[in-house]
C-alpha cells in the first residue's frame, strides 16, 4: 500500500461495518462511518480555505474525530501539527510558536483556546463539521510531503519538532505491522495514538482509554480491568505503567497478548505478569519518538542464562532489532538509521546534536547506552551521561537497577550521581531499608535513600524522571 490513506481506504472497502474505534465513552465508530466523517471534514475545511502545504494545529481529544481529522487534512495535502499532550497548554503554545500554523482545529472546550491564546488569533479556526460536503478533487500527494509534525517529550529540554512525511509514516507502518499482524479480528486496547493509525490501516479495531493518559498514576487497577473486560479486549498496546496495574488486577478473560513500550520493561514486572496471567503473551517494544520501533522481544525467549546475565550487571535485554532498521553501537551509544528513522528536525540546529551524516545515511543518536550480544540481540544500559563511578569503575544505571529491583521490598529504584557521591534511591517497603543498605554497600554504593514515590515522566509514567529526582 502506498500510504496510510490508501490502506485506510482499502480497510473501508474490505470491512465497512467493522468497528474502527471505540472511544473512551464507549461510542462505536465503523470504518465506513470514520471515512464519512473524514470526507465531511475535508469538504468543509477546503471551503474554509485549507490548501496543500498548510499547517493545521490540532487540539482535540483522542477519539474518532481526531483520526477523521488527520485523514481529512492528509486528503487535502495539509500538515497536521500535534502538540506534546503531556505539556498541556504550554505544549500547545510551544507548537504554535515553533510551527506557525495557518489554521487551528479544535473540538469541544478546546475551541475556547482560539480566543484565549494570542498565537491563535490571526489564523483560521476549524472544527469537526456536522454536515457532509463534497470533497475536493486534488492532485495525488507526494510521498515527500509532510503529513504531520509531532514533538519529542521534552524530558531533555524544550520539545523538538519532528516533521514526518507520508513516506515516513508508510515506512513506520511497514516496520510495525508485522509485530501486530493477526489472522483473526482483534479488539486492541491502544494507549499509543500512533498505533491507532496502524490499526486503522490494518483494518483492526482500536479501543481507546477511558481515563486521562496524563493521569495514569491515578488509574485504579480495577478500572483498567473493568474497561478491558466490558470492551472484550483481546490485545493491549500499553506502557509499562499500565502493565503494572494489570499485574495487580489480573488479566480479563479474552486478553491473549500484551505489547508494551514507552519505558523500560524490567524482569520483575515480567515475572509478576506471568504469575497473574500465565496464558497471556508479552512482547516488549523498544523505540524512541524519532525511531519507532527499534527492537522487540517476546518474553518467552528470555531463558535462565538471560535472567542471570541481567541480574549480574549486563543490562536490560530488549531483543532483536527489527528488520527495517540499521543499528550500530558507537562509544556505547545506540545509533540507528532507516526509512522509519527521523532524518532531521524542523529546527536544523537540533540536527547537530542528534544526527550524524555519513554519505547518504543519516544516523540518529538515541542517547541510550547499550550493547549487542553474540546472538545479535540488543541490551540497554541506561541514558548516555547517566553513568556513575563506583570503586573507580564507570557503571551504567541499568547494570545495577535491574538487579536491585529483585531485592526484597523494592518497587522501583534509580542509581544517581550527585556530584562525587553516588546514591541509590529506592521506592518500596522501608522495613527492608537496613538490608538495602547492606546490599548496596557490598556493591560499593555509598548511600541508599528511601523515597515515598518515584517521580516519573509525564507522557507514559513509565520512565524515571531523573532530573526531578536529583532536585528532590
Amino acid at each position: 500500500m502506498a500510504d496510510l490513506l490508501d490502506a485506510f481506504a482499502a480497510a473501508v472497502l474490505r470491512h465497512p461495518q467493522r468497528l474502527a474505534l471505540v472511544d473512551g465513552a464507549g461510542h462505536e465508530v465503523s470504518f465506513a462511518a470514520l471515512q464519512s466523517r473524514a470526507d465531511a471534514f475535508a469538504g468543509a475545511w477546503h471551503r474554509k480555505g485549507i490548501r496543500p502545504g498548510d499547517k493545521v494545529l490540532l487540539a482535540m481529544s483522542v477519539g474518532a474525530d481526531l483520526y477523521a481529522a488527520l485523514a481529512a487534512l492528509w486528503s487535502l495535502g495539509a500538515t497536521a501539527v500535534l502538540p506534546e499532550p503531556a505539556m498541556g497548554l504550554a505544549g500547545l503554545r510551544h507548537a504554535a510558536r515553533v510551527t506557525r500554523p495557518q489554521a487551528f482545529c479544535s473540538s469541544g472546550a478546546f475551541g475556547l483556546l482560539k480566543w484565549l491564546l494570542p498565537e491563535l488569533w490571526p489564523i483560521i479556526h476549524l472544527w469537526p463539521a456536522a454536515k457532509a460536503a463534497p470533497a475536493p478533487i486534488l492532485p495525488r500527494l507526494s510521498g515527500s510531503d509532510i503529513a504531520l509534525i509531532s514533538f519529542t517529550s521534552g524530558t531533555s529540554g524544550a520539545p523538538k519538532a519532528i516533521p514526518r512525511s507520508h513516506d515516513f509514516l508508510s515506512a513506520q507502518h511497514r516496520a510495525i505491522a508485522p509485530l501486530l499482524h493477526s489472522d483473526r479480528t482483534e479488539r486492541d486496547l491502544v494507549a499509543f495514538p500512533v498505533f491507532v493509525l496502524i490499526n486503522i490501516a490494518n483494518g483492526q479495531t482500536s479501543v481507546l482509554p477511558n481515563w486521562k493518559m496524563s493521569r495514569i498514576d491515578a488509574l485504579r487497577p480495577e478500572k483498567l480491568h473493568g474497561w478491558m473486560e466490558r470492551q472484550q479486549v483481546t490485545r493491549a498496546l500499553i506502557p509499562p505503567a499500565l502493565c503494572e496495574r494489570l499485574a495487580r488486577s489480573g488479566a480479563p478473560p479474552l486478553l491473549h497478548t500484551v505489547f508494551t513500550g514507552g519505558g523500560p520493561v524490567f524482569p520483575d514486572l515480567i515475572e509478576r505478569l506471568k504469575t497473574v496471567a500465565p496464558s497471556v503473551g508479552l512482547t516488549c517494544v523498544y523505540g524512541s519518538t524519532e525511531a519507532e520501533p527499534i527492537a522487540h522481544l517476546n518474553t518467552v525467549d528470555i531463558d535462565a542464562t538471560d535472567q542471570a546475565a541481567m541480574e549480574q550487571g549486563h543490562g536490560l535485554l530488549v531483543g532483536r532489532p527489527v528488520d527495517d532498521i540499521r543499528l550500530r553501537i558507537k562509544d556505547d551509544e545506540i545509533q540507528v538509521a532507516g526509512d522509519h528513522v527521523n532524518s532531521g528536525y524542523l529546527d536544523p540546529a537540533h540536527d547537530r546534536e542528534n544526527k550524524i551524516h555519513e554519505g547518504d545515511t543519516v544516523w540518529h543518536r538515541t542517547g541510550d547506552a547499550g550493547h549487542l550480544d553474540a546472538k545479535g540481540r540488543l541490551w540497554l544500559l541506561g541514558r548516555i551521561g547517566a553513568e556513575v563511578q563506583i570503586a573507580g569503575q564507570r557503571v551504567h544505571p541499568f547494570s545495577v537497577e535491574v538487579a536491585v529491583r529483585k531485592w526484597p521490598g523494592v518497587r522501583s529504584c534509580a542509581l544517581i550521581a550527585n556530584g562525587q557521591q553516588v546514591s541509590l534511591f529506592i521506592e518500596g517497603d522501608t522495613h527492608e531499608a537496613s538490608l538495602w543498605g547492606q546490599q548496596a554497600a557490598a556493591l560499593g554504593i555509598e548511600r541508599v535513600i528511601p523515597i515515598a514515590k518515584m517521580p516519573m515522566d509525564k507522557r507514559h509514567a513509565s520512565k524515571i524522571d531523573r532530573a526531578a529526582l536529583m532536585e528532590s
